[in-house]
């Protein structure tokens, strides 16, 4: 009887998650930030610096906004929209220049911003 109630409570306590070593993906949280689209949609080469406006979804106030790769002082709107300060060093050159926004450690899908 003695061994029977110490294995019912054994089963008990590790069925009911006591000791559980899940490691797996937490549930829930916050989705990662999307880019819908950029206000302006594109500068010209050699141009003067301007503030891009980033609209999408899952904007956080630690947002920051990676151009080509290199954090960019960003400002927090709403969780749909942030701007961010980018320089005319930053268009000096005509391509496709891939934009990405960072919220909570979550990047956001990579648009290319053209530089004409």
């Amino acid at each position: 009887m003695k061994a029977a109630c110490l294995l019912l409570l054994t089963l008990f306590s590790f069925g009911c998650g006591y000791g559980s070593k899940y490691n797996g993906p937490m549930m829930g949280g916050t989705a990662a930030p999307n880019i819908s689209t950029f206000a302006p949609t594109s500068a010209m080469a050699g141009g003067a610096g301007f503030v891009l406006t980033i609209t999408g979804s899952g904007f956080a106030t630690n947002s920051i906004v990676y151009w080509n790769g290199i954090a960019h002082g960003t400002q927090y709107g709403t969780a749909q929209q942030i701007t961010a300060n980018i320089t005319a060093a930053d268009i000096a050159n005509a391509g496709n220049v891939p934009v990405y926004v960072n919220s909570s450690g979550q990047n956001s899908n990579t648009m290319n911003f053209p530089v004409q």
